[in-house]
């Protein structure tokens, strides 16, 4: 029947179409438009570039250097007012309700195309075709209909929410509220499971925001990126080409006697991994051992002390920079390793220092580390001893 069209679908087969069409848009999202065009991660075979760039021309309509120029500035101006999509400053329900609104706001910007949208394409498809955002999602409409009948026009209103609401909103919105970290990057980005089938492994955002260069999102061996499956598959067709990747963590050699350079680009390139061990295995027992001997009155205070003393200044707000500071009166250990920590930043924060006075410092770092008293530090400061550069494709 022509109601039917031309698929003649029943109910669970035009569902998984549904949601076979929409995943190819996240796949694009995720591959395309983020790894490849915005931060340049990977390489991508010009015939597959096309087919992301057409097919999202198709179902969201969007230009490829308006999303990439508006994503690098958010990652420039990160939790500031100038951030495109922060609910840091503009309010959680606001970039869950209005993310998509507030993407095209900014891409209207001249201003920021210009800065931000450099080595984009500008070819003849881009000016003459692309640029007609109605043209292409009129299409889409058009193929629901023929390929689905009538019900092909609730499908297309689905795959036109899919990125304002799952990209624009949850990406953009909870990805910088709500939940777990596993860096103390200068942001409040966060990492959301279990959403990866859905948005491509762009649920991955602390770890994306720690390593904006690298092609692969996940870190944890039970993190799950299904953009990095199609990225693995596309390479071992010859149709794309891996150029970075997040350092991985892991000690590559025994620990040297005397500190050597070899061993300050280790820790400088494994920085992240670094202070993650740190709040690990350094402040977390104890901030534990500082709650068991303290009295009612102050126990409450200990209890929330190892996200403050681990989390960046720069996206410290009021009240946590009160309890900061209340903490590290009410005690000398903890005010000491948190101090230790900041001394430990500097390595890699210090731009105008010498690798000369950088190894310096690595060294005096340990040393007074290991006659400090604190076994935990003792222990840190003997597997900063064993980092070396390891290779940035070795996964």
């Amino acid at each position: 029947m022509w109601y039917e069209g031309l698929l003649a679908l029943n109910a669970w087969q035009t569902v998984a179409y549904t949601l076979i069409m929409t995943h190819i848009t996240i796949a694009a999202v995720t591959i395309y438009l983020h790894r490849y065009s915005a931060h340049r991660a990977l390489d991508l075979h010009p015939a597959v570039a096309l087919f992301f760039r057409t097919w999202l021309w198709l179902t969201t309509g969007m230009l490829t250097t308006a999303w990439t120029a508006v994503h690098r500035k958010h990652h420039a101006r990160v939790e500031t007012d100038e951030d495109p999509h922060s609910p840091q400053t503009r309010g959680l329900l606001t970039v869950m309700s209005r993310g998509a609104e507030l993407y095209k706001m900014e891409a209207k910007n001249t201003e920021t195309i210009a800065k931000y949208g450099k080595g984009t394409p500008n070819d003849w498809l881009e000016r003459h075709l692309f640029l007609h955002d109605r043209w292409g999602i009129s299409v889409m409409l058009l193929v629901n209909l023929l390929l689905l009948g009538p019900v092909g026009i609730t499908v297309w209103a689905i795959q036109m929410m899919w990125i304002p609401v799952l990209a624009a909103g949850v990406i953009n919105g909870l990805g910088h509220f709500w939940g777990y970290r596993n860096f103390e990057c200068d942001d409040a980005s966060t990492n959301l499971v279990p959403w990866g089938v859905l948005i491509g492994g762009e649920e991955l955002h602390n770890n994306h925001h720690t390593f904006p260069t690298s092609a692969k999102m996940s870190v944890k061996s039970w993190e799950f990126d299904i953009g990095w499956v199609y990225i693995r598959l596309l390479s071992i067709l010859g149709l794309a080409r891996v150029k970075r990747l997040a350092p991985v963590d892991k000690a590559p050699r025994p620990a040297v006697s005397e500190i050597d350079m070899e061993t300050l680009a280790g820790v400088i390139n494994n920085r992240f991994h670094i202070m993650s061990h740190y709040a690990r295995t350094v402040v977390a027992p104890l901030v534990a051992q500082e709650q068991k001997r303290a009295d009612k009155a102050t126990e409450g205070l200990f209890k929330k002390a190892q996200s403050v003393l681990c989390r960046s200044n720069a996206v410290l707000d009021d009240a946590s920079r009160v309890e900061l500071d209340r903490v590290l009166d009410q005690s000398q250990l903890l005010n000491v390793i948190y101090q230790k920590r900041l001394e430990l930043q500097e390595l890699w924060e210090n731009r105008q220092a010498t690798r000369e006075e950088l190894h310096q410092s690595l060294c005096e770092w340990c040393r007074k580390a290991e006659e400090s008293g604190i076994d935990s530090l003792r222990e840190f400061s003997a597997r900063l001893r064993t980092y070396s550069l390891t290779p940035a494709l070795a996964q």
